[in-house]
């Protein structure tokens, strides 16, 4: 998501830098034709305007990645394409960097981070104290933020959850201090984060069995979660789109334990300082992103294994910000 996959590797960077390389004269990443004319082009003219445009290295990104191309194109921008550069580190840096001017990014990533403060429960407060500290600091712009919230969550298996009567964190909780035993599943980076496993037991009071939490793969998590024998509680990003294709239950953060992780378009300062009716081009396009509308986008990539491009585009053509193909 967010603040996972913080390096990169050498093979990685010189990927992205050759998929960056070979886009150019009207093509992107994908390849095929620049986006056409839709309704964001009826207000907004950005020809003449250039932007690099990256993302970090996960479905969601990636489709975000591809949805800034194509709004970019359609209202007469000339784009650099540079998708997957990698986790939240490398993409950052690449942006403060000038080797990218815009990606997209979470507002509870900055906070904690980037900034190293403590989350903001309210999504506006939180977004509006982002938006000012990485401007004075890092001559960074935030655009419009999305309503959809990437955090993290607990899911179980919806047989299962019926079943053990489970619905919340509590529930979780309960469960595991009325002695239950079934598995917990979480990725290495939630064992230490200061959002992470330690304060999920101290927030909600409970304690694991012996030799718990299990380790796994972010990806990894999703299907191994079918399973209850091999993760009754696996660790999500509600955004995810295996989470409705394989049945399974997020269960609610009853006590508000977890960030707010709403995504935004960030960009270099002196890139939107040249043409800022680019914030017009993204602000509806942040506003139809909700929760439902990015799962189903997210389990297009990941779960139908539709391309980034076309999941992208589609999406933008029925919402009519861009044009349909032409032939």
């Amino acid at each position: 998501m967010r603040m996972r996959r913080a390096t990169m590797t050498v093979a990685g960077t010189a990927a992205a830098l050759v998929l960056a390389g070979c886009a150019g004269g009207g093509l992107e990443q994908g390849g095929g034709e620049s986006a056409a004319a839709g309704s964001l082009a009826e207000s907004i003219d950005l020809s003449g305007a250039s932007y690099t445009v990256g993302s970090k290295d996960f479905d969601e990104q990636l489709v975000l990645c591809e949805i800034t191309i194509a709004a970019l194109e359609s209202v007469g921008a000339e784009v650099t394409p540079q998708c997957n550069v990698g986790g939240t580190e490398a993409t950052r840096n690449a942006l403060l960097a000038g080797d990218i001017n815009v990606y997209w990014d979470y507002t509870g990533t900055a906070q904690v981070t980037f900034f190293g403060g403590a989350p903001i429960q309210d999504a506006e407060e939180q977004y509006q104290t982002v938006k000012a500290t990485d401007l004075e600091q890092n001559q960074i712009e935030w655009l419009a933020p999305t309503e959809f919230n990437n955090t993290y969550a607990f899911a179980v298996l919806e047989s299962q959850a019926e079943e053990l009567n489970l619905n919340t964190l509590s529930d979780m909780a309960a469960y595991y201090n009325e002695g239950g035993t079934g598995p917990m599943c979480v990725e290495s980076e939630y064992l230490v984060r200061d959002d992470g496993l330690p304060g999920l037991q101290e927030t909600y009071g409970f304690q694991l069995p012996a030799g718990q939490p299990s380790v796994l793969e972010t990806g990894a998590i999703y299907q191994a979660t079918t399973d209850p024998a091999t993760c009754l509680f696996g660790e999500v990003f509600t955004t995810d789109g295996r989470i409705p294709a394989l049945d399974l239950r997020v269960l609610e953060d009853d006590q508000v334990y977890h960030p707010l992780y709403n995504a935004a378009p960030t960009m270099r300062s002196e890139t939107f300082e040249q043409n800022p009716a680019v914030a017009d081009v993204f602000a509806p396009i942040s506003a139809a992103l909700t929760d439902d509308v990015m799962l189903e986008l997210n389990g297009q990539k990941s779960s139908d294994n539709i391309p980034e491009r076309q999941v992208a585009r589609d999406w933008l053509i029925s919402e009519g910000f861009i044009g349909a193909d032409e032939g």
